[in-house]
Parts: structure tokens; sequence; C-alpha cells
């Protein structure tokens, strides 16, 4: 069916469960007698009635701005019969947003029926609010004002939506709407302009170390440094970055270096009104650049309205280094260190640069716990991809236990103690612990939500996984890596919907990325297979070019081989193996080519010489049905419990040949998963 624009408005009566609970047949004249009085108002407004909701009404219009007209007019008579009756008052919520519909039997589909529905509950009883899109029409044409709530997350929505709420006489505006309990803060990477453009690491540099220092503030949530990294150089406005990132306030600046002379710039700006709440500009000497820090996080919580306990205070305050050249290396192993992303297809361009500023900074200040951290956390991201394990994870294990000893309040150091626990010993009681100390010291520490999200995946803990992943979001929510895991836990936990939603959203946010693009279709193809989607998994498998690299090459030939076309990835295999011998590549795509080729015990074999060398990343993987053909068999069970893994299946996956439940809920159903056949 062709799709057209259209304004939709969902009502919705307040408190109609519960009162139905307790009184059937008085909730239910409740409900008629507003059906009663709002009826008659869609039709005057150009309104079509498209169904009844139970206690509520979906309602198409042709112009936004009669459908709000009709919203105050519904409100407006709502207010009189109440006036009548205050005893038993009726209180709706109105949600309104425009966008392409499609009907069907009757019905409208659409994105924007969804987003219409999960506005509805942003409402205040007796209120109305309406999406940005909707203002966009109406600004200016109404008798009240508008207020323009915080940008927030809305369940089944991918991008945080900016909404308004019409200020209404009579409604209950300061307690009925949720706002955030926390100020949130994004700090965009500030400009170099410095002479040289090679001190653009000084700048990202100093972004990155105010968001640290800003993060120590408990009254503020901070945004990861991956999200805010994308907007380097980008023009976009204010409010629509507010919006995509969910905060309500900018920091941004420039910085100018010149041999030991700084001038930094700096404002912090309202998203709401885009106003600048303060500016400062700083011109200092380097030595001054930790004093510098510490007063722009003072302003910024003085500026919000937040309280610094002395705590707060000096832990801004504190000077990780006095050794100029230490912390310009620090800087620079930094910013080196992000462009090592691990995944599909996704090698270092970089190999030793961050391992190499981060060494001969210590070697400048071996009391630079910073450093140490920083350091141990590299080393472990690079462990298992682009050099062997044992050797990374037995130098990382020397500099967190360095870095500890130096500052036992440290959350980075804490963080790469649980990693460490996590990856190299399996002790998966300890690294809990730490990562909990972690997040206790520092709750903005998105990294430690990542992998405390990722230990309790491993354990078969699924909801608390996914409480991780959601504070995780929160506070880096344009991570790729993260979403990207966040599909698998979401399609392994059930939620077969969300995890779709979410593998779609990865690839329209990947585009122009080649290598991202690449690794978002991988995982989309994949989780369509798993939820029984095989012709959806087929087309989007024809969109992804040839992977770039041996690695990512196996992969997708394991990924054919459990969808039953093995053909070419014995060649895969042949190349891996060759180019094994030049670099060091991660063997577990080995194990699971031969395991969907049906050689049982060359991939237990594989798996068991991997067990002895200390490179096995089984814990990662063992829940995915790769390890379907091998996963029954008493020697993997051996392993499993060799790695103190569950052997048994909390979890039970069943082929689905009709797709995932439109509950958003896959079947539990007993039996074990057999691979889908395109």
């Amino acid at each position: 069916m062709p799709r057209r624009l259209a304004a939709i408005m969902f009502t919705d009566l307040v408190g109609y469960t519960a009162s139905a609970q307790s009184n059937e047949e008085e909730a239910l004249a409740r409900v008629n007698e507003q059906a009663a009085l709002v009826r008659p108002l869609f039709a005057s407004f150009g309104g079509r009635e498209i169904k009844s909701t139970g206690d509520g009404f979906l309602v198409e219009f042709e112009s936004a701005l009669k459908a709000t007209q009709c919203g105050l007019q519904i409100q407006q008579r709502m207010r009189e019969r109440n006036a009548r009756s205050p005893a038993a008052p009726i209180r709706l919520r109105i949600g309104i947003h425009v966008g392409d519909v499609e009907e069907a039997d009757g019905d409208i589909l659409g994105d924007a029926v969804n987003v219409a529905a999960r506005i509805v509950p942003v409402s205040e009883p007796g209120g109305i609010c309406l999406s940005e899109q909707i203002v966009g029409h109406v600004r200016d044409k109404l008798p009240f004002q508008l207020e323009r709530l915080a940008p927030r997350r809305l369940k089944g929505v991918r991008e945080p939506l900016v909404l308004y709420r019409v200020l209404l006489p009579g409604t209950e505006h300061d307690s009925a709407i949720e706002r955030p309990a926390l100020p949130r803060l994004a700090v965009l990477p500030f400009s170099n302009i410095s002479p040289d453009p090679k001190d653009e690491y000084f700048a990202d540099g100093l972004t990155e170390e105010l968001i640290s220092v800003l993060s120590r503030i408990r009254g503020l949530r901070v945004i990861a440094r991956t999200s805010v990294a994308q907007y380097k150089g980008a023009t976009k406005p204010i409010a629509q970055i507010g919006a995509e990132l969910g905060v309500t306030a900018v920091l941004e600046g420039s910085v100018r270096k010149a041999g030991d002379q700084l001038r930094i710039t700096v404002q912090l700006i309202d998203v709401r009104t885009e106003e600048h709440r303060w500016a400062e500009n700083y011109d200092r000497k380097l030595a001054n650049v930790f004093a510098i820090q510490a007063e722009v996080a003072e302003q910024t919580a003085g500026a919000l309205k937040l309280e610094m306990l002395g705590s707060d205070r000096n832990a801004v305050r504190g000077r990780p280094t006095s050794n100029l050249v230490a912390y310009d290396l620090y800087l620079r192993g930094v910013q080196a260190s992000r462009r090592f992303t691990p995944g599909v297809g996704q090698r270092m361009e970089v190999g030793g640069d961050a391992v190499s500023y981060l060494e001969e900074a210590i070697r400048n200040d071996p009391q630079f716990s910073a450093a140490h951290s920083s350091l141990a956390n590299h080393l472990l991201a690079i462990g298992g991809v682009t050099r062997e394990g044992q050797e990374s994870f037995l130098r990382a294990r020397q500099h967190v236990d360095r870095a500890l000893q130096i500052d036992p309040r440290s959350s980075d150091a804490h963080t790469a103690r649980g990693n460490l626990l996590m990856q190299a010993d399996f002790d998966w009681a300890g690294a809990e612990a730490e990562l909990r100390e972690a997040l206790d010291l520092n709750p903005n520490n998105s990294t430690a939500h990542f992998w405390y999200r990722s230990l309790l995946t491993v354990l078969q803990r699924y909801s608390e996984a996914r409480d991780q992943m959601d504070a995780g979001f929160e506070l880096d929510p344009l991570w790729f890596l993260a979403k990207r895991q966040g599909v698998t836990l979401l399609a392994l936990s059930g939620d077969w919907d969300q995890a779709v939603r979410l593998a779609e959203g990865l690839v329209e946010s990947a585009r122009g990325d080649p290598r991202s693009e690449l690794e978002s279709l991988h995982q989309l193809a994949w989780v369509y297979a798993y939820v029984g989607r095989p012709l959806d998994a087929e087309r989007v498998d024809r969109q992804m070019d040839r992977p770039p690299d041996p690695d990512s090459r196996l992969a997708h030939a394991v990924f054919l081989a459990w969808l039953g076309k093995r053909r070419g990835i014995t060649a895969c295999l042949r190349d891996w193996e060759r180019s094994s011998k030049v670099e060091y590549r991660s063997p577990m795509q080995v194990v699971l080519a031969y395991a969907q080729l049906g050689q049982v015990d060359e991939a237990l074999s594989r798996l068991e010489q991997d067990v002895r060398e200390g490179e096995s990343y089984l814990w990662a993987h063992y829940q995915l049905p790769y390890f379907d053909p091998i996963r029954d068999h008493p020697r993997f069970a051996a392993v499993l419990e060799r790695f103190h893994l569950p052997t048994a299946q909390s979890w039970r996956r069943t082929a689905m040949k009709s797709g995932p439940s439109t509950h958003g809920k896959g079947s539990a159903a007993a039996g074990s998963r057999k691979p889908i056949r395109l």
C-alpha cells in the first residue's frame, strides 16, 4: 500500500488498569463516558478514528495543527467535565507525532505510529505531549506556551527524541513529568588552533582529560569519549547534538599550544535554550594545565547548580603527574590507543605507537598511575587480537598492580584488573568484585559498564547484563562496539525484536564508514538468521563486500557454513593458516570453521590446543550457535568446566520457521537450535 504523511494522536485514560482491578463496573463507566465526550471532536477537526485501544484511541489527522487543536479541545472538555464532578475526575494523556504511515486492513502502521504510542506516557495527566516534528508545524499558532523537555530515549525508538509539552492550566507539570535524575553533559572535541597541526593530539587529549575530571563529580553524568569523538569537526547545531546524546548541556572550546604557553577557551551551552551558561579564556603556562581542568570542572558544576563535596573537589584538583614530558607522552599514547577498535576486519593501524608512548611516559614518571592504567587497558584490548594473549596479559598484570599501588582509588585501574581476572584467570567472582568497585568509584565509567555487561553475559545472567547495557548506553549512546555486542546479548536473552531493531539501527549509523558498515551488516545478517528470517539474512549478506583480511574472511565463511553454504570455507582456512605464520591471529575462528565442516575431532583438538597454549577466547563465544556441532561432546563440556563456565544452558534456543514472537520475546521451547538454511 502507498505510504502517506499523517499526524497521529494517541489518547490514554490515566489510572484505568488500577481502577478496573478495584471496581471494574465503575472503570468501564468512566471509559464509556470519556469516549462519548471525545469521539465527536475527532471528526470536527478532520480526524479519522482508526481504532479504540480499550481505554483510549488512535486517531489520524491530515494536519498537524488540526491534531493539536483537537487535543487542546479534548483537554478543555475534560477540565469542564471534572469541574462538574470533582469527586470522580477523568484525566487523559495525549501524545501527538507526525510521520509516514501505511494502511493495512483498516489499521495504520509504521514507525510514526510506534513513536506516537511511546510519547503518550511522557505526557502528564490532563496534558499533551508533542514531538519536535509536530512543533515545527504548530509553533506560534497555539494559545498556550510550549516547554521543551530534555532529550530522552523511549523504548523501541532508536534515537533520543526531543519532546515538548503544552503548558495547560490545571496540569501537574512539576510532579508528573519524568525528569532526568542527574544533569547530563557532553564535552565536545576541542578544536586545535595551534600553529603546529601536529598538536592535534593535545587538543584531543585535553578533551579526554576534561571528560575524566568532570566524571568524578558525583552529581553529574558525563557522556563518554567514544560517543563525543564522533562530533570532531562536525557542524551540527547544539540542539541536534543534545538530542542525539540525550544531554542537557554541552561544553565546547579550543586550545592553542605554542611552546610552553596555552590559550584555552571554554563555553558551557544550555541545550534547551542554546544560550551560554558561562564562558572563559585561560592564558596560562603549560604547567598550569591541571589547574585549568580543575577550574573548568568547578565552574561547570556551579553553572549546573551542583554542590561539590570535599571529596569531589579533591578528586578534580588532583595532579596525575608533575612531569610535563611524561604527561605529553601520555596524551600521545592515549590518542594512539583510540585508533584501535577490535572487531571484524579491524586491525590496529599503528601497532606499537600507543604502547611505546605510554611506556616512555612511565619511564619519565614511574609514579604516573594513569599511564600504568591506560597501558594495562590497552594491552588487554590488543591481547589475543594483534598479539599473543599471554604476553599481553603478563605485561598488563604488572601495570595494573603498579597503578593500584600508586592510586588504590583508580576506577580505570580496577576496571583493568577486573578485565584481567576475566580474560586471563577466568576468575568470574573476582572480576565481578573489581568491576563493581570500579563503578562504585566512578559511576560514569562506561568501560567498566561494558566489561561488567560482558561478564554477566558470559555467566548467562542476562537480566543483570541488560541493566549494565542500558547504563552503558546512557553514558556512551553512540559506542559502536558496545551496541554491536548488545545485539548479541539481546538475541541470546530472547528479546529478538529488540535485537533486530538495534542491529538495523547500527547499519544506519555506520553509513559512510566502510569498516563499521561491514561489521554492522555482518551482525544484522547473523541476527536475522538467528531469529528465523533467512530471506532477510540472505539479502543483507549480498550487500557485503569481500572482507578485507583473513580473519574476517574466515569469520564470514563460518557464518555462511552455519547457514549451509560451506563452499569456500576450506580455501579461507588455508588462507588463514598461511597468514598466521606471518603475524599473530586469534585461532578461535579455526575451531569454529572445523566445527561447521563437521570435523568434530579436529575442532576439539584445536580448541584443546588453544587452551593449553593459553590462547582460548572460548568464554567470549561459547554461547553462539556456531558451536552447536560440538556442544554436546564430553570433551567440549570438559573445556567449559576448566574455564568454570556454565555447562548447562539456562537459555534454550529453538529453530524459528515463522520469525520471532510479535511480543518481542522468543520462544523458550525445549530443543537445540538447528542451523537455518538459506
